[in-house]
């Protein structure tokens, strides 16, 4: 279809612009619009790779090669709670992401197939303009479904530019800062650390061991055991390993006090969400009140989220979820305000491997990285899943995220109905905290 606004189009649109005028003209009143101009039709969105100061056919700018057009957006829910995104080419060129809402994958969906309108035939490789498009032509901007379609499809976008140019995200995003990448594994009990520790792995991380839901004050019994199950990793893992503890939100300000205490003796890598993050002022609280990083993001979304976090030094570790927090792109600038409060990054990740490429990437190109969390290194996902060595991963050298999928392995994950668990207080019955 002929796009009017689009000079790329030169003679053509021009010849098809007369062409309507003259049928304008000769119908009448029945082409005017409700003011009673003429209709028009919805002009394209700008292509900052076009130069639309000629007249004749647009010259191609410097560094854009040959012209990419996105054909297609296709979304696949993959066991066992993810969404995969693939943004398809005109060049052949597919991009992949994850653009994912933990128990809303099919909301997610459909805000990707609501940002497809605009995508459609645009050039990929505009990645930070189509971010900015899909975000601020939004009247009610952020939030998880919004910016978590942002974010996968942010993440395919990159792994086309990368694949079109051949290189890495990384080398587009000023090259590796590392040579490689740590992460980081989940463990329960002593024994999943030393399997952890025979894989490869050198930090983990737990939750708060709990038998019911911690109440806003809780007894010495309840600290004490929590306290003595970390004690038991950390002698597991010993004092040349790191071990981070996730209170989830799900512990009160209150109680929160107390057990991070408890633990100080112990030297946790992190106390991850102490408590939710829609009050900073609370999280602050509890970060003057111990010497231990305070980390938290995986809920916080966008730069202007983790605004008020950096500013109040509510947490010296930031958790960004690129499936949530706006993609590589927005992640990157909250990586840029963190260093500016000597405030690290450990990207927040219990999703998918596309996901964690997406996490290495960023990892690779920013000097503040701490650690990259991983619940799948892409085994039966990836044909070439990551292998961690001495508790790292080595940086990617395939162009775009560096990943390839295996369809066939895929066949047999396609689909679930992943929903978060809905859970009540063993005594009196009322709603806690996931």
């Amino acid at each position: 279809m002929c796009d009017l606004a689009d000079p790329s189009r030169g003679g053509v649109c021009r010849h098809r612009r007369s062409f309507l005028m003259a049928a304008v003209a000769s119908a009448g009143t029945a082409w005017l619009g409700p003011s009673g101009r003429a209709a028009e039709e919805t002009p394209r969105a700008s292509d900052p790779y076009q130069d639309p100061a000629s007249e004749r056919p647009a010259e191609k700018m410097l560094g854009a090669g040959r012209e990419i057009r996105i054909t297609r957006l296709e979304t696949v829910l993959v066991a066992p709670r993810w969404l995969f995104l693939k943004v398809h080419t005109d060049a052949g060129i597919t991009g992949l992401g994850e653009p994912i809402v933990e128990g809303r994958a099919l909301t997610c969906a459909t805000a990707v197939k609501e940002l497809e309108r605009y995508l459609i035939g645009q050039d990929p490789r505009a990645v930070t303009h189509h971010w900015q498009a899909m975000y601020r032509h939004a009247f009610y901007r952020g939030g998880p479904v919004l910016t978590s379609a942002i974010s996968g499809i942010d993440m395919a976008l990159w792994d086309i530019k990368g694949k079109a140019l051949g290189v890495p995200v990384y080398e587009l995003l000023g090259g590796p800062t590392r040579r490689r990448v740590r992460v980081y594994a989940h463990v329960k009990t002593p024994e999943d650390v030393r399997n952890r520790r025979a894989e490869g792995f050198t930090a983990f991380k737990t939750g708060v061991f709990t038998t019911r839901p911690a109440r806003i004050v809780e007894t010495p019994g309840f600290i004490a055991q929590a306290a003595d199950r970390f004690a038991a990793l950390r002698e597991a893992a010993g004092d040349d390993t790191d071990i981070g503890i996730d209170f989830h939100g799900a512990i009160s300000p209150q109680t929160a006090k107390v057990l991070i205490k408890a633990l100080e003796p112990y030297q946790p890598m992190f106390i991850e969400e102490p408590v939710q993050c829609q009050n900073v002022d609370a999280m602050v609280d509890i970060a003057r009140g111990t010497h231990l990083p305070i980390a938290t993001g995986e809920r916080i979304f966008t730069k202007w989220g983790f605004r008020e976090i950096l500013e109040k030094s509510a947490a010296s570790i930031l958790q960004p979820d690129l499936c949530h927090a706006g993609g590589i792109t927005e992640v990157r600038l909250i990586a840029g305000m963190a260093e500016a409060y000597y405030a690290a990054i450990a990207p927040h990740n219990p999703l998918g491997p596309i996901s964690l490429a997406a996490g290495i990437q960023l990892a690779a190109s920013i000097p503040n990285f701490l650690c990259q969390e991983q619940v799948n290194l892409g085994h039966g996902y990836l044909k070439q899943p990551f292998r961690v060595q001495n508790g790292y991963v080595e940086l990617p050298r395939a162009p775009g995220l560096g990943i390839e999928l295996d369809e066939d392995a895929l066949a047999d994950k396609i689909g679930h109905d992943w929903r978060n668990r809905e859970t009540y207080d063993a005594d009196d019955g009322s709603v806690v905290d996931w």
